[in-house]
């Protein structure tokens, strides 16, 4: 089994979250049993919006990991804020969001979101491969 852990800081948050989908990427490359570039996309797409949604409301850090299984990949994100990703009808008006905790769980076989007992949150997205 791979694994990969990544933290991840608002020093610059399009910065931060560009070096996520970067590592995430590479990550994926290097495989041993390589994924087909579909499910290589779809991957990408949900570590950049678990990211984004992490800087922004989870208090501006977080730790991406990623770990490889025979037939899915595991994304998972820790930030600081103990508040659960929420659906909500997305804006299309104000530009105030609401498109990708949906989408993250349209893309995904299964997610989860786990309160920390030290604070903060978990959360879990499992992806075929």
């Amino acid at each position: 089994m791979n694994t990969m852990s990544v933290d991840v800081a608002t020093v610059r948050s399009a910065t931060s979250v560009a070096g996520a989908r970067d590592s995430a990427r590479t990550f994926l490359d290097g495989l041993d049993h390589p994924i087909a570039a579909e499910a290589a996309d779809t991957i990408i797409l949900v570590v950049s919006e678990l990211v984004t949604n992490a800087l922004r409301h989870g208090g501006g850090t977080c730790t991406l990991n990623l770990t490889a299984h025979p037939d899915s990949i595991e994304v998972t994100v820790h930030d600081h804020s103990p508040q659960a990703p929420r659906m909500r009808t997305p804006d299309l008006n104000n530009g105030t969001g609401g498109f990708g905790w949906p989408m993250v769980n349209r893309l995904a076989h299964t997610t989860t979101v786990t309160r920390q007992a030290t604070g903060g949150k978990t959360v879990t997205a499992l992806l075929t491969r």
